[in-house]
């Protein structure tokens, strides 16, 4: 047993001054004020010889290439523990982007990138970018988010004093399936449940809420780690930065505690979940620029506030708050850990390829020959560009699956007391997570996903054959064969952690 010692930081992610592009959508988004700051929250823990730096990003995703640009920035300092750092995004869609900030060959290539290839006669003056002095390039983007992410890791590693932490846990609706199944045995993301057709809701929802609350030796409160089965995404369509319902949270906690308090906010598997209650479907206050989002023949609920504003963010955030408080004040004597175990251990894992078939290839080619004969030299459109999706990235997955059949991921398992995390690069479907949680040794375990790396959607085997939006095989890189391997793995090294168990 050793000692734990705790430190936090963090940096702002604003560029002041600056618009920027905003990551997450088919379309382009150039932010016009600042609803919520964005920023990166770091946490340093170290016990013994193990240490750890989570570094929690306000950003849709934070790639492999960004987490080697900031451990690059990082390792002039020769006592910086740089195996030990893991950065996550929360998956806000209203953040800063940068196409510099993705993985491997094809996997984040934009569908117009890839239409442009097999469509070289196309014309595309309808999505030309923003081009004002004012907008931070890509470039400049993705320097930017490596100097800040370095420098709260090093603040945080640095503000490293003994202190003590206690683990709790909560319970909130925030997160529920977002894939909505029919009778024909298809799927669909944001499916309209108010048809005859509808059967079920893909995939169930998790509600607990892991919570791990750090302290000085004295007890004083400094901060909170979150981890929560549901990405932050209620406010995705918007045209402002924001750091969404997690930012929210953070306010509400420093109103409690005070300005010093610091917000670790992670998400768990969630890749098939949302904050929007398919059910009981509420309309946007205000217009959205997504056509998957129309309703027909839409009936008044009472339900929650629209989840796709300020209102429903706030609510989402409140629930949160009152687990987090509730938590806190249950904590007992024998909760606080001041001397610890500590295990860290960084993992390489070859993940195995989603294939393409050559029917499923065919039918891309005949599908993009079609709308070319049906388009013209009409530019193409976000709605093109979105719908075009599957069948341009199944025609770049057949290129790269002659090149390789597996990919290389980075994950992370840990250790600390009776408490175990684990981290992955995908929007990691929630059944996977459900799996490792239910299984693993540890007494709570804290899952993180978009996490060094991002490599999309990992979907279930049902979802596969629901097919539909996150469950292409151009919406990710690994299918369920690969859920399965980093299922058994991420339980394995778990699992020897604890031999006690």
């Amino acid at each position: 047993m050793n000692q734990v010692q705790i430190g936090w930081s963090e940096v702002s992610l604003v560029p002041e001054g600056r618009k920027v592009s905003l990551s997450g959508q088919f379309y382009e988004r150039i932010s016009d004020v600042v609803e919520t700051p964005i920023s990166v929250t770091a946490l340093a823990i170290s016990c013994g010889d193990a240490s750890a730096i989570f570094c929690s990003c306000d950003l849709v995703s934070t790639s492999y290439r960004l987490l080697e640009a900031v451990r690059e920035r990082l390792s002039k300092d020769k006592n910086f523990p740089i195996d030990s750092l893991i950065i996550s995004a929360i998956h806000t869609h209203t953040s800063i982007g940068s196409t510099l900030n993705k993985d491997a060959p094809t996997a984040s290539a934009s569908t117009l990138e890839i239409l442009k290839k097999y469509l070289p006669d196309v014309t595309y003056e309808s999505l030309a970018p923003y081009e004002g002095d004012d907008l931070l390039n890509d470039r400049d983007a993705f320097d930017f988010l490596a100097d800040r992410i370095a420098r709260a890791a090093k603040e945080a590693w640095e503000a490293r004093e003994d202190g003590q932490y206690a683990a709790g846990f909560g319970r909130a609706a925030v997160g529920m399936c977002r894939r909505v199944c029919y009778d024909d045995g298809s799927a669909k993301m944001w499916g309209d449940t108010n048809s005859a057709n509808f059967t079920e809701l893909e995939g169930g929802n998790d509600s607990g809420v892991e919570l791990l609350f750090t302290f000085t030796p004295d007890r004083k409160l400094t901060g909170v780690i979150a981890n929560v089965a549901c990405p932050a995404q209620v406010l995705e369509h918007r045209s402002f930065i924001s750091s969404d319902y997690f930012g929210k949270l953070k306010g509400m906690l420093r109103e409690e505690f005070g300005e010093e308090i610091f917000l670790l906010g992670i998400c768990s598997p969630a890749g098939d979940q949302c904050p929007r209650d398919m059910i009981r479907w509420i309309e946007p206050e205000t217009p959205i620029n997504d056509p998957n989002i129309v309703r027909e023949n839409l009936l008044a609920r009472r339900a929650d506030p629209s989840m796709f504003d300020i209102r429903g963010c706030e609510r989402v955030a409140k629930r949160l708050k009152n687990e987090i408080f509730s938590a806190y004040e249950e904590l007992t004597e024998q909760d606080f850990v001041a001397e610890s175990v500590m295990i860290h251990k960084k993992i390489a894992l070859d993940m195995p390829l989603r294939r393409v078939t050559p029917s499923e290839v065919e039918a891309a080619r005949r599908t993009i020959e079609l709308f070319r004969k049906e388009n013209g030299t009409k530019p193409i459109t976000f709605r093109d560009n979105a719908r075009m999706h599957v069948y341009a990235g199944t025609l770049a997955r057949s290129e790269l699956q002659e090149e390789l059949d597996a990919i290389e991921i980075e994950m992370h398992v840990l250790r600390l007391g009776d408490l175990a995390f684990a981290t992955n690069p995908y929007e990691l479907f929630l059944n996977y997570g459900n799996q490792i949680r239910a299984r693993s040794k540890a007494t709570q375990t804290f899952l993180i996903q978009l996490s060094c790396g991002v490599y999309g959607y990992l979907p279930t085997e049902k979802a596969e054959q629901g097919s539909h939006y996150s469950a292409y095989v151009s919406s990710g890189y690994a299918g369920h064969e690969g859920g399965d391997l980093l299922v058994r793995k991420t339980l394995s090294e778990i699992a020897k952690m604890f031999p006690e168990q």
